[in-house]
């Protein structure tokens, strides 16, 4: 049989938020141990930032319920993979003077988070 891959994902999806801004905060907590990246996110002023904790407590949380016979703490779990999609734009028009529209875009975005067990070094 082969190994056990102790990992698991969460994904928020249609987060109405600008994916570019949304990286600016997924960029910071890349790799972490999550208990880290958590109290990180805690300190981060940014309107993501509680997004961005909720989709990795997700994680965190499938990867419990996943292998329940492990006791997997967030201290021993780690962000493997974190990254930010773009979504379906709303497009929308703004009235301008002399007839015109200008174009407003809308923009939402995807978040995946894939958390692992952090595998012990050899020394």
């Amino acid at each position: 049989m082969a190994e056990q891959k102790f990992e698991a994902r969460a994904v928020q999806k249609h987060l109405r938020k600008s994916p570019r801004k949304v990286r600016l905060v997924v960029d910071i907590v890349r790799g972490e141990k999550v208990n880290r990246a958590l109290k990180k996110l805690e300190f981060i002023n940014k309107a993501t930032a509680p997004d961005v904790a909720k989709v990795i407590k997700s994680a965190a949380a499938n990867i419990r319920d996943k292998f329940q016979e492990e006791r997997l703490e967030n201290e021993d779990l780690y962000i493997k993979e974190i990254y930010v999609d773009e979504g379906a734009t709303l497009k929308r028009i703004q009235p301008a003077p002399m007839g015109r529209a200008h174009p407003i875009n809308k923009r939402s975005c995807h978040i995946t988070v894939v958390v692992a067990k952090k595998e012990e070094e050899l020394v």
